[in-house]
């Protein structure tokens, strides 16, 4: 049984436990354990337990860009949050997968680092943004990672170069193969002016609060911008802004985000983006295709 085996091990880990302060729609789903190994090796001895025992898991970041879609998760939550070292060796960064990349681009910024100003307001852990190549204002992960360490399916430590990772518009190797994990990452920065950094960013985040609903949970955007064309925009035009199914609702503010009024569950979110989709579809023959992961 899974649970003597944390007890063994003397792991960190809760029971039957609500993932609603872990995720940013804040869905309440429940989850059988949330897991929070020490190290790597921690992590490697849960995984192995995990794959004898033929139990699903889920490797958890800042649940940034997840949709929870049911009010059980029948199996472990694995959350990454204390491989969170970093060390700086010049213009090279190496940074542990639950790290947070706020805190990592504001800390990189006063240290005179330039690359990750365009993440200062990507709310998720360097780990699970590294795999879905996160991004903002044109620029992404892919312009800045220089490798990564990771642990594949068959429990090896493998590193990989930027070219390995196969980087698409918010995608990756990582993304499309979920079975392997980002331990660390060293990010490759350039040196930049404080102040400027600074004062690009504080731009930044004025716009982002005068257009996005910040104050409300959400996971950001839920669509890609079709080429040549912006999301919100199309949505917009669909006269979807303020549309509610359940708790979930397409915002006023920005119509490629869809907010938790409060009470919204995953089958919600999920039920929402299907009518945007369709409606979408009928009005202008576009297909959008969601950015977010569901998680069932």
């Amino acid at each position: 049984m899974i649970k003597s085996f944390f007890d063994k091990l003397v792991v960190d880990y809760q029971v039957n436990t609500s993932l609603k302060n872990y995720n940013t729609y804040k869905i309440d789903t429940i989850c059988d354990y949330l897991v929070f190994p020490k190290d790597e090796k921690e992590l490697i001895s849960i995984l192995k337990e995990i794959k004898k025992s033929n139990l699903k898991y889920l490797i958890l970041g800042n649940g940034s860009n997840i949709i929870l879609s049911k009010a059980i998760y029948n199996g472990i939550v694995i959350k990454l949050d204390k491989l969170n070292k970093v060390t700086y060796n010049g213009s090279l960064v190496t940074v542990g997968a639950g790290y947070s990349l706020i805190k990592l681009a504001v800390e990189t910024i006063e240290k005179g680092l330039s690359g990750l100003e365009f993440a200062a307001g990507i709310p998720g852990c360097v780990g699970a943004s590294t795999a879905m190549n996160a991004g903002a204002y044109n620029s992404d992960m892919a312009t800045v990672v220089k490798e990564v360490k990771v642990l594949t399916p068959n429990f090896e430590i493998i590193t990989m170069t930027n070219s390995d990772l196969e980087y698409e518009y918010r995608d990756s190797f990582l993304k499309k193969h979920q079975g392997y994990i980002v331990l660390e990452v060293i990010f490759e920065l350039t040196t930049g002016e404080v102040d400027a950094m600074k004062k690009l960013i504080a731009e930044r985040r004025l716009k982002r609060i005068a257009s996005q609903p910040l104050n409300m949970p959400s996971a950001g955007s839920v669509f890609r911008n079709p080429e040549g064309m912006y999301a919100g925009e199309l949505i917009e035009k669909s006269n979807l802004k303020g549309y509610t199914i359940g708790g979930a609702k397409v915002s006023e503010k920005h119509a490629n985000f869809i907010v938790n009024n409060g009470s919204a569950t995953g089958q919600d979110i999920i039920d929402l983006i299907n009518k945007i989709q369709k409606e979408v579809k009928a009005n202008y023959n576009v297909s959008l295709r969601i950015e977010q992961i569901i998680i069932e």
